[in-house]
C-alpha cells in the first residue's frame, strides 16, 4: 500500500456569511472568531478550498494530493471508476442566524454545460433548531414559470412557497432545481455533490457591510428550477447500533446511526465512509488504535480500512457512495 491508512480528520473550512453567527462555535466547538460565521467546510475538494489533514502521520497534506497518491486506498474502486480522482462529495455544517437566500442548484446537465461543474443534490440533517424555526422548500402547489415570474416580479415569491416547521432530527433531501432556503435558528449538517454552484434568486433585500445587495441570478435558473410541488421531508427508522438507510440516490447514500454500545464494520474495498458525529460521542478502533469523537467531528475512512469497530453513545451520520 502506497499510503498509510487511518481514519483522517481535516482543518475546518471557515465561511463568514451575511447569514451567519455563532453557533458553530457554541454548539459544534469550531474555531471561529468572527460573529457572522455561515459555514465550517469538513470536507472539501472545491477548487480555492481543499481540505487539509489535521491529524495522524499525514498532517498538513491535502486531501487531493492524497487521492492522487492513493486513489482507490482512499476513494474506493467503484468510486474511482466513476469519478477518476475526483472526491465527489462536500460536507459542511451550516450556521443560519437568518434566513440563507432563496435559491436554487442546476442539474448535472446544466452545471456541466455551463460552469463544467458537478449538479449539486444535497440533504439537510438538522442538528438544532430555535423554536418556530422552518425552511422552505419548493412550491406550496404545481406552479409554472410564468407564475414564478409574477410572483418575483411583484415580490410575492414567498407567498407561494411551501414553508415547513424544522426540528432537530429532521431530514431534508433536496433534488436540484428544488427551489429552497434554510430559515432563521437552524445548525444543520449537509452533504452535497461536489459543487459550489447556486442560482440566487430572492435575498429579502438584504445590504452587506459596504451597503450592497447580493447578485441574484434570475435568468440562469428559470431553466434550473422544478416547477412542481415536490416531497422533501424524509422520514427513517431509528433502531439503536444499526446503519438506518435516511437516504438513498444516486449521489450519495446516508444512514442513520444511533450508537448505544458496539457495532463492528467490515467494509470491501469500493468506497469511502464519512461519519459526521451529530450528537454526543463515539470512538473508532481500527488495528487496536482508538480514535475519539464528538459532536460536530467530521471524519474520513479510506475504503481501504476494511474491519473496524465502533463505540459509544451519540448518534452518526454514516454516508458511503
Amino acid at each position: 500500500m502506497s499510503t498509510k491508512i487511518y481514519p483522517l480528520q481535516f482543518e475546518p473550512i471557515l465561511k463568514d456569511r451575511i447569514w451567519g453567527g455563532e453557533k458553530l462555535k457554541t454548539v459544534l466547538n469550531k474555531p471561529i472568531v468572527s460573529k457572522i460565521t455561515g459555514e465550517s467546510w469538513e470536507l472539501s475538494t472545491v477548487e480555492g478550498d481543499v481540505s487539509v489533514i489535521a491529524n495522524g502521520e499525514l498532517k498538513g497534506k491535502s486531501l487531493t494530493d492524497l487521492i492522487d497518491v492513493s486513489p482507490n486506498e482512499i476513494l474506493g474502486t467503484k468510486v474511482y471508476k466513476q469519478f477518476g480522482k475526483q472526491f465527489p462529495l462536500l460536507f459542511k455544517y451550516l450556521d443560519a442566524r437568518e434566513d440563507l437566500s432563496i435559491q436554487v442548484h442546476p442539474n448535472d446537465e446544466l452545471a456541466k454545460e455551463r460552469h463544467d461543474s458537478f449538479g449539486k443534490t444535497e440533504m439537510w440533517y438538522v442538528m438544532q433548531a430555535d423554536t418556530d424555526a422552518r425552511i422552505i422548500v419548493g412550491f406550496k402547489e404545481d406552479s409554472s414559470k410564468e407564475e414564478y415570474l409574477e410572483n418575483l416580479n411583484n415580490n410575492t415569491l414567498v407567498s407561494i412557497l411551501d414553508d415547513v416547521k424544522a426540528k432537530a432530527g429532521d431530514v431534508f433531501f433536496l433534488e436540484t432545481g428544488t427551489v429552497h432556503a434554510i430559515g432563521a435558528g437552524l445548525v444543520v449538517a449537509e452533504i452535497q455533490q461536489t459543487s459550489d454552484i447556486t442560482y440566487r434568486l430572492y435575498d429579502f433585500d438584504r445590504i452587506d457591510a459596504q451597503g450592497n445587495k447580493r447578485e441574484l441570478h434570475i435568468d440562469l435558473a428559470l431553466d434550473a428550477i422544478n416547477y412542481n410541488k415536490v416531497n422533501t421531508h424524509k422520514k427513517y427508522e431509528t433502531t439503536p447500533n444499526k446503519s438506518n438507510v435516511i437516504v438513498e440516490c444516486p449521489y450519495f447514500t446516508t444512514n442513520f446511526i444511533p450508537l448505544n454500545g458496539d457495532i463492528k464494520v467490515n467494509k470491501n474495498g469500493e468506497t469511502f465512509t464519512v461519519y459526521m458525529c451529530i450528537e454526543g460521542t463515539f470512538e473508532l478502533e481500527y488495528e487496536n488504535v482508538k480514535y475519539e469523537y464528538k459532536q460536530g467531528d467530521t471524519v474520513l475512512i479510506p475504503a481501504a480500512m476494511d474491519v473496524y469497530v465502533l463505540n459509544g453513545e451519540g448518534s452518526i451520520l454514516e454516508v458511503t457512495i
